[in-house]
């Protein structure tokens, strides 16, 4: 039977911080009822998560909650992205539709097989992407109501070199990328991450990726709901596709840490 545990945290920061770090690519795990409807082998599986997480992400989280003078929140995702993906849209607004890699990915990094392109997603949907929203939507009104406000920072990390799934991926590939969204990322925002990030190289924007994560509840509709995602290249910080940290990971904490910091204010 599938687990009714949740498969993700709320992890909880000071009571009076409106910052809630997102987190939702990190993580490999991928419960047995899942990996039922996968087409590939292991060894094929463990390469596409190689290619696919954004590893040590929730550890560059963690660290960077440590180090702010007024501890963050962190909503992490605790199973690969490969099971849903809690940033898609759920339905054809998703440009990633065209990749094969709506909220329920039918197609690799590579424009491979990952699922038969016959998959209902609804079962995946229901159990596991309708949760997380509805997690995530709690979260931020568990900020609102504390302060008044929330600021959602999206934690990512991104490929040095373009893979074939990537719909924009012609665009520069700065080390620190900051995807910003026209009603919820504010330009003092995007200023404090240019700051906070300047000693980890060029700082771009909205290039290869682009557009922040906030629920569908508040998306264009809560300005009291700002947020911004951080896109990290992965060679500035880890062995590439899927090898350990280095020591540029203690580098971006600090980096994240003093942008906490100032948008916590």
């Amino acid at each position: 039977m599938p687990s009714a545990a949740p498969s993700f945290e709320f992890l909880p920061g000071a009571a009076g911080s409106p910052v809630i770090l997102h987190v939702p690519h990190s993580a490999r795990e991928i419960p047995a009822e899942v990996r039922s409807g996968i087409v590939l082998d292991e060894a094929a599986l463990e390469r596409e998560l190689d290619h696919i997480t954004d590893a040590h992400t929730a550890e560059l989280a963690e660290a960077a909650a440590g180090l702010s003078a007024v501890a963050p929140w962190r909503f992490v995702n605790r199973l690969s992205r490969l099971v849903v993906d809690p940033e898609r849209f759920p339905d054809e607004r998703e440009e990633m539709l065209s990749a094969g890699m709506g909220a329920v990915y039918t197609r690799t990094t590579h424009r491979e097989a990952l699922r038969p392109a016959d998959t209902d997603p609804k079962p995946l949907v229901d159990r596991y992407f309708r949760p997380y929203a509805q997690g995530m939507t709690e979260a931020v009104a568990d900020r609102l109501a504390a302060t008044g406000r929330a600021v959602i920072i999206d934690v990512h990390s991104y490929p040095t070199a373009p893979l074939p799934y990537e719909l924009h991926g012609e665009g520069p590939r700065p080390p620190v990328c900051l995807g910003t969204d026209s009603f919820h990322t504010p330009p003092e925002l995007t200023a404090a991450a240019r700051e906070a990030f300047a000693a980890c190289g060029e700082t771009g924007l909205d290039s290869p990726f682009s557009g922040t994560y906030v629920p569908l509840e508040f998306y264009g509709r809560d300005p009291r709901v700002s947020a911004l995602m951080v896109e990290i290249r992965r060679d500035t910080y880890m062995t590439e596709p899927g090898g350990p940290a280095g020591r540029g990971l203690g580098r971006l904490a600090s980096a994240l840490a003093v942008l906490v910091d100032a948008v916590t204010g």
